[in-house]
């Protein structure tokens, strides 16, 4: 049983970090007046008292780079019809906003219009590791849209959960 290999290759990691589906978020805030985010699919729940959740920011984003000074940050979960969103959100040039409905609370936190779940969170906690930082948000407040299912990003692609009656 000995066919594990030591880790020498990083597409290969990314190929087996790939294996694990996970959801989507837009991490956004207003900059002065322009809305500036980013997409996000290392999202995790932390804590319910207090309600804290995680995301993990590469080291060297620009994007990050604006945001992470801001006090409020938006979160989007979002929903299964959000692919082309998230790939506009994930690009490196061009306006990643194009096109895209959002809104903004009073404290600059910006959401994605038809997202599953938004978030407005401050940062509560950075933890560095490795090439990223982990970022612990507190929860300050939210909305749901229960009817909304989220994307789903696994093996590098997007998939929408598939509905079972019984």
């Amino acid at each position: 049983m000995d066919t594990m290999k030591p880790v020498t290759d990083q597409r290969e990691l990314r190929d087996a970090y790939g294996c694990f589906p996970s959801g989507v978020t837009a991490i956004c805030a207003l900059v002065g007046e322009t809305p500036v985010g980013m997409a996000v699919s290392s999202f995790i729940s932390v804590s319910l008292e207090p309600p804290l959740v995680a995301v993990c920011m590469q080291n060297g984003s620009e994007t990050w780079q604006k945001l992470n000074t801001l006090s409020h940050l938006g979160v989007s979960v979002l929903g299964s019809g959000h692919d082309a969103a998230c790939r506009q959100l994930s690009a490196k040039l061009g306006d990643r906003f194009a096109g895209i409905t959002w809104e903004a609370t009073p404290s600059g936190a910006v959401f994605i219009a038809g997202a599953a779940v938004w978030l407005e969170c401050t940062i509560d906690q950075r933890i560095t590791a490795g090439d990223h930082e982990i970022v612990v948000l507190r929860i300050e407040r939210l909305k749901m849209e229960r009817d909304v299912s989220p994307l789903v990003f696994h093996a590098s692609r997007f998939h929408k959960l598939a509905t079972h009656t019984t």
